[in-house]
């Protein structure tokens, strides 16, 4: 932007997980801040980050108290509710006191904030919808809601929130075709921006053996653990190479949520705790420690309407570090790591335990594996080949700016040129 260009004003909300460890949308903050835009974030507190206000990187960042991070329906109902005023609240603030804004990015899940976003189209704002998560989908697999009074719910949440949207960011090919099938958006207003590490913010190290607890070889599981994340198949898979004779690897599984407490209680069910260690969450140095001296990483996820279609950032992820991976047959899985990948029967327990074996057995092919999926993400799926897609999402976004309902001088109701900085 040219220094007589108005400064375009962004205001980024998530309910999930706070900001910079939401590693999505702090890319998209900072890209958009190096590219002139002012960035204001609110997000919740936790994961370590708990200022109420500060700011990084030339972000300014809003964070709220939650006071549960819900489990079951009621759980998640009651958060989402104190998520929305929270995020209602400080966006006024922002408007009034902070930075302003002009466009307003909210992610999902949840898919409830569609009365903010309307509320602030009818001062001039305009709203894109990141489209992260099939939040129908994520519910019949976390709860086992396959139909009923919740699944209508979901659905008619989701196209509401679609209905508000002038413009929609989506991960994948599969949630562009969700947005314009089921959300009824043009496929021009849809911009495919997909998740993945920056070539430029992780980091190889040499290998550390101290992780592989005395064995011979370390595979490993990153990511947050909910029920549907199916992190209990790996549990199973790591009895079912001891019940087979090995004692020849050990098990690092890196990440928190709700769920894990649960899964690590299962592994001492089971007889395998001494097999595996559960870090809980980890800096991003000790991250890319322990992935630099892993020799295979699993993705145990099941198959169903949510896994199939969604990218699983972990999987990237892996294959930055030039890991070989065992994950199930899934579409987008496929699509993401292509021969980086040894795909097993999903659901199956030992199945997940074959891949495993197959791949701390083969060197070679673990070399190839791994070599093929470092040279993918390099050439072809890091975020920074999605900046293009990013920048041309908010100069969409952008030209849809108009100027307010109201035309009082000054403030939150001024026409977006009046609020550059």
């Amino acid at each position: 932007m040219s220094p007589a260009t108005p400064r375009r004003r962004v205001l980024y909300v998530l309910q999930g997980l706070p900001v910079p460890f939401d590693r999505r949308a702090w890319l998209h903050g900072t890209t958009l801040a190096a590219h002139g835009y002012a960035v204001s974030f609110i997000c919740p507190k936790g994961r370590g980050f708990e200022q109420s206000r500060e700011e990084r990187e030339g972000v300014d960042i809003h964070r709220y108290w939650r006071p549960v991070e819900g489990e079951g329906k009621l759980g998640f109902i009651a958060e989402s509710l104190w998520c929305f005023l929270a995020t209602f609240v400080l966006s006024l603030r922002v408007a009034l006191f902070g930075r302003g804004f002009d466009i307003l990015h909210i992610c999902n899940p949840p898919e409830i904030y569609w009365p903010i976003a309307w509320f602030w189209r009818a001062f001039g704002k305009v709203f894109i919808f990141d489209h992260r998560d099939l939040s129908p989908e994520l519910a019949a697999a976390k709860f086992g809601a396959g139909d009923g009074i919740m699944m209508r719910t979901l659905l008619l949440l989701e196209r509401l929130t679609f209905s508000a949207a002038q413009i929609v960011v989506a991960t994948n090919e599969s949630y562009k075709q969700v947005a314009i099938e089921r959300g009824h958006k043009r496929a021009e207003d849809v911009f495919i921006v997909r998740s993945a590490p920056s070539l430029a913010k992780f980091r190889i190290h040499d290998p550390d053996p101290s992780y592989k607890q005395g064995k011979a070889h370390l595979t490993l599981y990153l990511g947050e653990m909910g029920p549907q994340d199916g992190v209990d198949h790996l549990v199973l898979a790591v009895k079912a190479l001891r019940d087979l004779g090995r004692d020849d690897f050990h098990c690092v599984l890196i990440g928190g949520g709700t769920h894990q407490p649960a899964v690590v209680a299962y592994a001492a069910e089971l007889g395998v705790a001494d097999l595996c260690t559960f870090t809980g969450i980890v800096s991003d140095e000790m991250l890319c420690r322990i992935l630099s001296s892993a020799d295979v990483a699993i993705d145990p996820l099941p198959k169903n309407a949510w896994s199939d279609k969604s990218t699983m950032n972990k999987v990237l992820e892996y294959m930055f570090f030039g890991l070989p991976v065992v994950i199930g047959e899934l579409a987008e899985a496929r699509v993401s790591a292509d021969a980086a990948a040894l795909y097993v029967e999903p659901d199956n327990a030992s199945a997940l335990a074959g891949g495993i074996a197959a791949l701390l057995d083969d060197p070679a092919k673990r070399r190839a594996m791994g070599s093929f999926g470092q040279q993918r993400l390099r050439d072809a799926l890091a975020f920074e080949y999605s900046v293009p897609h990013l920048l041309a999402a908010y100069d969409a976004a952008w030209a849809c700016v108009r100027p307010s309902l109201f035309r009082r001088r000054g403030g939150f109701l001024a026409k977006p040129a009046d609020l550059s900085g």
